[in-house]
């Protein structure tokens, strides 16, 4: 019998001086992830975009539990998105989306 794979939500904060896309965001998240990890570590990560709001700089990912510290390296080491200067925050990390959103509201 096959396990269910257990994932995990994050809720980021994309500290920009420029707007950014949600493309952008997303492409320099797997090149940061690919580069430090290669094919075979980015494959298992999972990563998906579930959430993403420009105008607030706030974006939700979705990602495997064996590869959350995978993804919060990689997400700590972003400098830059379409070389422009930026950071990605970790808000909060949580196993439901539910969950996640009553952590952000406090």
């Amino acid at each position: 019998m096959l396990k269910r794979a257990k994932r995990r939500y994050l809720a980021l904060e994309i500290d920009s001086q420029e707007p950014v896309s949600s493309q952008q965001f997303m492409d320099a998240l797997w090149k940061q992830v690919t580069k430090l990890y290669g094919e075979y570590g980015a494959s298992r990560t999972g990563l998906v975009l579930i959430d993403y709001e420009e105008g607030k700089r706030f974006a939700i990912v979705r990602v495997a539990l064996q590869t959350l510290d995978v993804v919060r390296t990689a997400l700590a080491s972003i400098t830059t998105i379409d070389s422009k200067p930026a950071a990605i925050l970790v808000i909060t990390v949580s196993g439901t989306i539910k969950s996640l959103c009553k952590k952000i509201e406090k």
